[in-house]
Protein backbone atom coordinates (compact mmCIF):
# COMPACT_ATOMS: atom_id res chain seq x y z
CA UNK A 1 0.00 0.00 0.00
CA UNK A 2 1.47 3.52 -1.08
CA UNK A 3 0.99 6.07 1.14
CA UNK A 4 -0.93 9.05 0.53
CA UNK A 5 1.15 12.50 0.90
CA UNK A 6 -0.03 14.88 3.52
CA UNK A 7 -1.71 17.57 2.11
CA UNK A 8 -0.36 20.55 1.78
CA UNK A 9 -3.44 23.66 1.59
CA UNK A 10 -4.31 25.01 4.43
CA UNK A 11 -8.31 23.53 4.32
CA UNK A 12 -7.13 20.57 2.54
CA UNK A 13 -4.99 20.32 6.22
CA UNK A 14 -8.23 21.25 8.31
CA UNK A 15 -10.06 18.85 6.57
CA UNK A 16 -7.72 15.95 7.44
CA UNK A 17 -7.60 17.02 11.04
CA UNK A 18 -11.80 16.96 10.67
CA UNK A 19 -11.21 13.28 9.12
CA UNK A 20 -9.39 12.02 12.31
CA UNK A 21 -11.50 12.97 14.69
CA UNK A 22 -14.40 11.32 12.66
CA UNK A 23 -12.69 8.40 11.81
CA UNK A 24 -12.02 7.85 16.13
CA UNK A 25 -15.75 9.26 16.73
CA UNK A 26 -17.46 6.35 14.84
CA UNK A 27 -15.19 3.88 16.32
CA UNK A 28 -16.10 4.67 19.44
CA UNK A 29 -19.66 4.72 18.68
CA UNK A 30 -19.33 1.39 16.34
CA UNK A 31 -17.88 -0.70 19.23
CA UNK A 32 -21.31 0.24 21.19
CA UNK A 33 -23.18 -1.47 18.15
CA UNK A 34 -24.86 1.81 17.55
CA UNK A 35 -25.07 3.91 14.10
CA UNK A 36 -23.59 7.57 13.74
CA UNK A 37 -27.84 8.70 13.53
CA UNK A 38 -28.46 6.69 16.97
CA UNK A 39 -25.50 8.00 19.24
CA UNK A 40 -26.23 11.37 17.72
CA UNK A 41 -29.59 11.08 18.84
CA UNK A 42 -28.96 9.38 22.14
CA UNK A 43 -26.97 12.05 23.09
CA UNK A 44 -29.30 15.15 22.02
CA UNK A 45 -32.18 13.16 24.73
CA UNK A 46 -29.35 12.89 27.56
CA UNK A 47 -29.11 16.52 27.05
CA UNK A 48 -32.80 17.15 26.28
CA UNK A 49 -34.98 14.37 27.96
CA UNK A 50 -38.75 14.90 27.25
CA UNK A 51 -37.91 16.06 23.98
CA UNK A 52 -40.68 15.56 21.16
CA UNK A 53 -40.59 13.37 18.36
CA UNK A 54 -40.54 16.60 16.01
CA UNK A 55 -37.70 18.25 17.79
CA UNK A 56 -35.36 14.91 17.72
CA UNK A 57 -36.28 15.13 13.87
CA UNK A 58 -35.22 18.85 13.10
CA UNK A 59 -32.04 18.69 14.90
CA UNK A 60 -30.88 15.29 13.48
CA UNK A 61 -31.92 17.06 10.26
CA UNK A 62 -34.16 13.99 9.20
CA UNK A 63 -38.12 13.21 8.49
CA UNK A 64 -40.30 12.41 11.30
CA UNK A 65 -40.58 8.97 9.39
CA UNK A 66 -37.05 8.42 9.60
CA UNK A 67 -37.15 9.55 13.24
CA UNK A 68 -40.04 7.03 14.20
CA UNK A 69 -38.13 4.38 13.02
CA UNK A 70 -34.81 5.17 14.13
CA UNK A 71 -36.64 5.59 17.64
CA UNK A 72 -38.48 2.33 17.24
CA UNK A 73 -34.99 0.63 16.88
CA UNK A 74 -33.71 2.34 20.11
CA UNK A 75 -36.46 1.20 22.05
CA UNK A 76 -36.50 -2.48 21.16
CA UNK A 77 -32.84 -2.08 22.19
CA UNK A 78 -34.20 -0.64 25.54
CA UNK A 79 -32.18 2.41 24.81
CA UNK A 80 -35.28 5.12 24.93
CA UNK A 81 -38.84 5.27 25.68
CA UNK A 82 -41.39 7.33 24.05
CA UNK A 83 -44.15 8.68 26.78
CA UNK A 84 -47.46 10.31 26.00
CA UNK A 85 -47.79 13.42 26.64
CA UNK A 86 -50.51 14.13 29.36
CA UNK A 87 -53.70 15.51 27.68
CA UNK A 88 -52.35 14.76 24.19
CA UNK A 89 -51.99 10.86 23.46
CA UNK A 90 -50.66 11.96 20.02
CA UNK A 91 -47.47 13.68 21.18
CA UNK A 92 -44.41 11.64 22.11
CA UNK A 93 -41.85 12.31 24.79
CA UNK A 94 -38.93 10.60 24.59
CA UNK A 95 -36.51 9.93 27.32
CA UNK A 96 -33.21 7.90 27.22
CA UNK A 97 -33.51 4.60 29.56
CA UNK A 98 -30.50 3.91 32.43
CA UNK A 99 -28.85 1.93 30.23
CA UNK A 100 -29.34 4.29 26.87
CA UNK A 101 -27.62 7.09 28.92
CA UNK A 102 -24.83 4.66 30.47
CA UNK A 103 -23.99 3.69 26.86
CA UNK A 104 -23.55 7.25 25.24
CA UNK A 105 -21.88 7.85 27.98
CA UNK A 106 -17.68 8.96 28.32
CA UNK A 107 -18.46 10.26 24.59
CA UNK A 108 -17.87 13.68 25.28
CA UNK A 109 -14.39 12.58 27.47
CA UNK A 110 -13.69 10.26 24.50
CA UNK A 111 -13.79 13.31 21.82
CA UNK A 112 -11.57 15.57 24.06
CA UNK A 113 -8.66 12.96 24.38
CA UNK A 114 -8.84 12.10 20.40
CA UNK A 115 -8.41 16.27 20.40
CA UNK A 116 -5.81 16.16 22.54
CA UNK A 117 -4.15 13.19 20.83
CA UNK A 118 -4.31 15.34 17.75
CA UNK A 119 -3.42 18.79 19.17
CA UNK A 120 -0.62 16.79 21.14
CA UNK A 121 2.39 18.33 18.23
CA UNK A 122 1.34 21.67 19.31
CA UNK A 123 2.39 23.43 22.69
CA UNK A 124 -0.43 26.14 24.76
CA UNK A 125 0.65 28.54 22.98
CA UNK A 126 0.72 27.39 19.63
CA UNK A 127 -2.99 25.73 20.72
CA UNK A 128 -3.96 29.42 21.12
CA UNK A 129 -2.66 31.07 18.31
CA UNK A 130 -4.26 28.34 16.19
CA UNK A 131 -7.53 28.12 18.06
CA UNK A 132 -7.28 32.78 17.66
CA UNK A 133 -6.59 31.76 13.93
CA UNK A 134 -9.43 29.78 13.10
CA UNK A 135 -12.34 31.74 14.99
CA UNK A 136 -10.95 34.45 12.67
CA UNK A 137 -11.82 32.41 9.73
CA UNK A 138 -15.14 31.20 11.16
CA UNK A 139 -16.09 34.60 12.24
CA UNK A 140 -16.19 35.46 8.61
CA UNK A 141 -18.36 32.59 7.76
CA UNK A 142 -22.39 32.62 7.68
CA UNK A 143 -23.37 29.61 9.82
CA UNK A 144 -24.65 26.60 9.26
CA UNK A 145 -28.14 26.24 8.05
CA UNK A 146 -30.40 22.96 8.82
CA UNK A 147 -31.38 22.50 4.76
Amino acid sequence: MTEQPVPTSSLELVRWIGWAQRKAAEEWIRERGLSHEQSFVLGYLVQNPGAIQRDVAEVSRTSAASVTSLLQGLERRGLVERRPEPGNARVKRVHTTAEGAALIAGFTDAIAAVDETILAPLDTTERDTLRSLLTKVVAELPPPTRD
